[in-house]
């Protein structure tokens, strides 16, 4: 994956994670009892899933895409074993925080090579 591909998938990532905080709103009204109604609003909880959804699978495809093609530790059949079989999505969310982000930075064990590096 080049640095444009990965770049440019980050990049809908955090575009899907505004759309995804959007549809957490409208999951959280439309699912409390606002005012004297005591039926929750089925419209705004099937947007608010909606806007959610694509979000979640996109940060899990992303995960699995990166550990396959750019991990640069030294446990990757340890992290390719959690990422798969593990489902509630935690190690996913670890693995953004400690690989991903660094690598869209360009800091630490992801650091861009310059041209004296070369």
């Amino acid at each position: 994956m080049t640095d444009d591909v990965f770049l440019s998938r980050v990049t809908l990532l955090k575009r899907l994670g505004y759309i995804s905080l959007l549809g957490i709103a409208l999951l959280i009204a439309g699912t409390t009892f606002l005012g004297e109604s005591l039926h929750p609003n089925p419209i705004a909880t099937f947007l608010g899933v909606a806007a959610l959804v694509p979000g979640i699978f996109y940060l899990i495809a992303l995960v699995l895409w990166h550990w396959k093609s750019r991990y640069r530790g030294h446990r990757s059949d340890l992290w390719g074993v959690l990422l798969v079989v593990e489902s509630s999505g935690w190690f996913k969310i670890v693995y953004l925080f400690r690989h991903i982000i660094p690598d869209a930075r360009g800091r630490g064990r992801y650091a861009r090579a310059t041209v004296a590096d070369s």
